[in-house]
């Protein structure tokens, strides 16, 4: 069979992303520009100047992921780009560079679901899994659990009914004056404390495998208040410990238990707060507890990048899917919906 090569594009946030992928699965470039010390002095992401800054980043990123796999464009067979959920302004810089691309290049595009790019981040590289499995997408706009039953068919089992993991991260964090991006620097912090210092919530529903996160992160702030109107020193590292082991235990437990629900025996992680060290030994422990497969990304490819939308491309293409060029921007859109 003939190499088929993808070019992949990813804009939706503050990562301004390309990659050339053979076969869904050969990564020979992954270039990526942040803007995120430029959001930092804000506490998060701010729209207005992520835009500007993938403006400024498309054309060279897409030009060193090019040059780095020392492919050109006349040997890409396939452009693919996320087209959403994300920041509209972000999305429209990649998906106009995409479609550019491909009209100018006469080459077939494909748009690429957010979510569904960061499953696809698990099928670059020797270790892929095969459908049926299940995912835990987490990341700071998006906690849920997919059941992956074929490429690109795709059922939503649980989501989160109010903040995502990754966004009561960085609200813990603001909280504790550690700053943005608060995954990394709670994962730091946390490593110096005691997970058993308190007895944060892990908010469960009745039937439902759905997340709730605002209860933790009020649980959290609310003892913080205790300390400081008692008077006494709030140990940051003892608190970011035990917020972190209530978290990543109840992404574990829901995961785990949509994995025996649906009787599948493969689980893989994927998004943003795939990255975490907690969470990930955790996921490692069940695994081997339950005799289940577990496929993780390596850690550069769990937050966005472009190989994730390039290996995502490849599949939704040979499947058929094909994009026109009235192809827009969706700040949000089910992964169903695919």
């Amino acid at each position: 069979m003939e190499d088929l090569i993808t070019l992949g594009i990813e804009s939706s946030c503050d990562e301004t992303a390309a990659a050339v992928v053979v076969n869904g699965r050969k990564m020979l470039s992954n270039v990526i520009s942040s803007s995120l010390e430029l959001h930092k002095a804000y506490g998060g992401v701010v729209p207005e100047l992520a835009s500007r800054k993938h403006l400024e980043y498309i054309v060279p990123v897409i030009d060193g992921a090019l040059k780095e796999a020392g492919v050109s464009l006349e040997k890409v067979d396939v452009i693919g780009v996320t087209f959403g959920p994300g920041l509209v302004g972000g999305l429209l810089v990649g998906l106009m560079a995409a479609k550019s691309l491909a009209y100018a290049a006469g080459k077939p595009l494909v748009g690429v679901h957010h979510l569904e790019g960061h499953i696809f981040a698990n099928f670059v590289g020797e270790d892929a899994p095969e459908p049926p499995f299940i995912t835990l997408v987490a990341s700071g706009g998006h906690s849920h659990i997919v059941l992956v039953k074929d490429y690109g068919d795709y059922k939503i089992l649980g989501r989160t009914r109010d903040d995502a993991a990754g966004e009561a991260y960085d609200k813990v964090s603001r909280a504790l004056g550690l700053g943005y991006p608060g995954g990394p620097a709670i994962d730091k912090a946390a490593a110096l404390g005691d997970p058993k210092y308190a007895s944060f919530p892990k908010t469960r529903f009745k039937d439902s495998l759905d997340f709730s996160f605002s209860g933790i992160k009020t649980a959290v702030l609310n003892h913080m208040n205790r300390l400081n109107m008692a008077g006494e020193t709030v140990p940051v590292n003892d608190i970011c410990a035990s917020f972190q082991e209530a978290v990543c235990g109840i992404l574990c437990e829901n995961t785990f238990k949509a994995a025996r629900e649906q009787g599948i025996k493969t689980v893989v992680l994927a998004g943003g707060v795939a990255a975490n060290s907690r969470l990930r030994e955790m996921f490692d422990r069940t695994a081997k507890q339950r005799g289940v497969r577990l496929v993780k990304p390596p850690k550069i490819l769990c937050t966005d990048n472009g190989a994730m939308i390039a290996s995502a491309a490849y599949y939704a293409y040979k499947k058929g899917r094909i994009s026109d060029m009235t192809l827009n921007a969706e700040a949000t859109w089910s992964l169903e919906d695919m």
